[in-house]
């Protein structure tokens, strides 16, 4: 089986690079594809207590007979449970519906800066890392601004930012203020979630050039710059096919042809205005 290359969190927990993510995967339809993932080789799973479905993410695990030693699980706290106690109830929540003892990463899933409560939220995770119940912390969807207020006024650099990324979005500066602090850039909606990425004429051009599907080649952008990515289909054939990018390189010019791309430019919300 294909061994998965890892990066090294600040903390030195060892994270997979290549993952399988579940957002918008029904609950009662979750389990078939993590099943599928993990025969694949996929070893990262990535849920949300928004997402509903970490019971069967949890399933899905302890079904597969993996050791658990060998997984890395991910999850996030959701914004109306942002706050330091209710922070630590949400944390006791998904832990039982995921069926684990140690979760290796937990997320603020968004900063909501109107709520402000995203500080008195991270120094819940801060404990909850102290109490060995979580591997690494870290946030989702923060900008230079959040992250910068998080350095000022707690204690623990995050380990992760998990942001919305890919050609036509790079999200060049911040990913240089990762760099700066050590900070692990995670990739969701790596693909431009259907929004014409896959069809751009250089990355057709690209996949054509390896005898690949323009998925594969956006995937392989994204490891060869060193982020995180978590690609999400609920199809096997589409699982399987997007873990198999790791026998095959771009070169400078067309990693440097994707990074120029300017469309689908951002898809999802704001990180300032997303406060529901």
């Amino acid at each position: 089986m294909t061994e998965i290359p890892t990066v090294l969190l600040n903390n030195k927990v060892e994270m997979p690079q290549l993952g399988f993510g579940v957002f918008l995967v029904p609950p009662d339809e979750v389990v078939e594809p993590v099943r599928a993932a993990l025969d694949a080789g996929y070893r990262l799973i990535d849920t949300a207590t928004l997402y509903g479905n970490e019971e069967g993410v949890g399933r899905a695990i302890r079904e597969s007979g993996i050791p658990r030693d060998q997984l890395f699980v991910t999850t996030k706290v959701w914004n109306t449970d942002q706050g330091y106690d209710s922070t630590l109830r949400a944390f006791d929540h998904s832990q039982d519906l995921l069926g684990i003892d140690v979760v290796d990463l937990y997320l603020i899933h968004w900063p909501a800066p109107k709520r402000d409560r995203y500080v008195d939220t991270w120094k819940a995770l801060e404990h909850l890392y102290d109490e060995g119940r979580i591997r690494a912390v870290g946030v989702s969807n923060f900008t230079v601004a959040h992250l910068t207020r998080l350095l000022d006024e707690t204690d623990v650099v995050p380990a992760v930012n998990q942001i919305e990324l890919h050609p036509g979005f790079p999200q060049t500066e911040l990913r240089e203020f990762h760099d700066k602090h050590d900070i692990v850039t995670e990739s969701w909606s790596p693909l431009g979630r259907g929004q014409g990425l896959l069809d751009q004429p250089s990355v057709e051009d690209i996949a054509k050039h390896h005898d690949r599907t323009p998925a594969q080649v956006v995937l392989r952008w994204h490891l060869q710059l060193g982020l995180v990515v978590i690609p999400k289909s609920v199809r096997t054939e589409r699982i399987k096919e997007n873990f198999a990018v790791f026998d095959f390189a771009l070169d400078a010019s067309e990693m440097d042809a994707l990074s120029a791309l300017t469309e689908p430019a951002r898809i999802g919300p704001d990180p300032d205005e997303m406060n529901r």
